[in-house]
């Protein structure tokens, strides 16, 4: 069962974790596929899949994505929104989805994969939705940062200007 509860600044959703794997592009539906079959099939090197079908709580924030153990509440990954590149329902399978997200200290992308009865869809939208409102806010901040350099650059140009005309003013009544 799938529970959404809202907060102010964060979402949390109780779903089962399905896993993660390593996946070589990052996004598209054939990544997703691929990802899936990879968890079906068992691989015995892998320790990534050992913890595979357990209940765990999302929490999804304007900062990022946290999946954490439901029963113990212990963090299993912190997966950054700016590191987030592809969200969506399976295809083949409406109850998975998955989110594509670049692994933060190395050069690699691992696909996390969770099955929810009846919220699936819902869930690719608001993580969706959280990610445009992320990137929005960030260029926003971006803008502004623009806005405040431009004026900068402008006080610095005045201030040259003014510094010249105070120096011809001086050497005029000398």
């Amino acid at each position: 069962m799938s529970d959404i509860l809202e907060d102010d600044n964060e979402i949390s959703f109780q779903v089962k974790f399905l896993g993660r794997v390593e996946v070589v592009h990052p996004d598209g539906l054939q990544i997703l596929s691929e990802a899936a079959q990879s968890i079906k099939t068992p691989d015995k090197h892998s320790s990534e899949k050992v913890a595979k079908k357990s209940k765990v709580q999302l929490f999804l924030s304007m900062s990022g994505i946290d999946i954490l153990e439901n029963k113990t509440k212990f963090l299993l990954y912190s997966c950054p929104l700016s590191t987030i590149s592809f969200c969506a329902v399976l295809p083949s399978s409406p109850k998975v989805f998955g989110f594509v997200a670049r692994h933060p200290a190395a050069d690699m992308n691992h696909c996390y994969l969770f099955q929810s009865k009846t919220f699936s869809h819902v869930l690719v939208s608001v993580i969706g939705d959280v990610f445009r409102a992320s990137k929005k806010e960030e260029n926003i901040r971006g803008g502004r940062d623009l806005i405040v350099e431009a004026l900068r650059h402008k006080n610095k140009v005045l201030q040259r200007e003014n510094a010249e005309l105070k120096r011809r003013l001086a050497g005029q009544t000398n």
